[in-house]
């Protein structure tokens, strides 16, 4: 059981994975069309909504502790299937994304895209599937 002074935090979580995941959409198709200022504020937003996620997750996590998913059979399996390589990639998304961001600001384009063809793909999973462990744990197999 989530105390209720803490109820509040999973979906604040999950919706700024979402938004994650939405500028990074935006911030491609910005780049396809040689919009390189829009992108680059687009991307700079996605960097901080996701450490924004990140300081909410951890600090969540510290004072609640683990979420025990609820559901069986084989929605205990996909969730799993989802969750094992989500929280890899999340580990290894980090580093990289500091990589990618600090070779677009400095300038270093060829560098930059370079990783930016491994990171965005990545870090769009990472999003995506973190919205998805949110319904799986709070909406679809709720705590009571």
């Amino acid at each position: 059981m989530i105390p209720e002074q803490y109820a509040f935090y999973p979906a604040l979580i999950a919706s700024l994975n979402g938004a994650s995941a939405v500028l990074l959409l935006i911030g491609r198709s910005l780049i396809m069309r040689g919009k390189i200022a829009a992108h680059r504020a687009c991307m700079i937003a996605a960097v901080a909504a996701s450490a924004l996620f990140l300081a909410f997750y951890v600090y969540f996590h510290v004072h609640v502790g683990n979420i025990l998913f609820l559901g069986q059979g084989v929605w205990r399996t996909v969730y799993f299937v989802i969750l094992i390589p989500h929280v890899a990639l999340a580990i290894v998304i980090v580093p990289m994304v500091i990589v990618t961001l600090s070779r677009g600001l400095r300038g270093r384009y060829d560098r930059h895209r370079a990783i930016a063809r491994w990171t965005w793909p990545l870090w769009m999973y990472v999003s995506v599937t973190g919205v998805l462990v949110y319904f799986m744990l709070y909406r679809w197999f709720p705590h009571s």
